[in-house]
């Protein structure tokens, strides 16, 4: 955890940008082997869109990982998400383009790799989805995962009317 944070300050002062676009909290840290490696898992609060919350899962290696393997400042592209409503949900002036909207972003690597949230609603089918995936410089992944959370029948409040 603290690798984690360090890491965290580092990518933001060398950037000079936020690291994140939404406070995340870590809530269950999980090691997956003796050498310190762990899956940390965080939980996102939507600053647009009370009442949901994203569990996002991640892998951080340990130094003897690091170490042992080189590439000493990157961790893995391996994620999950798991988004839900927490709470009433009261949506505020989101994007509804078909490219969606970066909810949360944070560091992965000391520059390069980022984690992203990104936010789309499904207008057709009442829906917010959520899409979590990572973002390099120079090479994309395809290593994604994303949640829904139906608006169908809920008491959703919209800020500017339902679109």
């Amino acid at each position: 955890m603290a690798l984690s944070l360090l890491r965290k300050l580092m990518v933001g002062l060398l950037v000079a940008v936020p690291v994140t676009a939404a406070h995340a909290q870590v809530v269950g840290e999980v090691g997956v082997d003796w050498i310190g490696n762990d899956i940390i898992v965080e939980a996102v609060a939507d600053p647009e869109v009370k009442g949901v919350t994203c569990h996002v899962t991640y892998f951080e290696r340990g130094v003897i990982d690091r170490l042992k393997n080189g590439n000493w400042f990157e961790d893995p592209s391996n994620n999950a998400i798991s988004c839900n409503q927490t709470g009433p949900v009261e949506i505020g002036d989101i994007d509804l383009s078909k490219d969606g909207e970066e909810v949360f972003r944070q560091g992965m690597s000391l520059v390069w790799k980022k984690l992203l949230v990104t936010r789309i609603y499904d207008k057709q089918n009442d829906t917010l989805i959520y899409l979590v995936h990572t973002r390099e410089l120079t090479d994309g992944s395809a290593k994604m995962a994303i949640s829904t959370v139906p608006l169908y029948g809920q008491n959703a409040t919209w800020k500017n009317g339902k679109p």
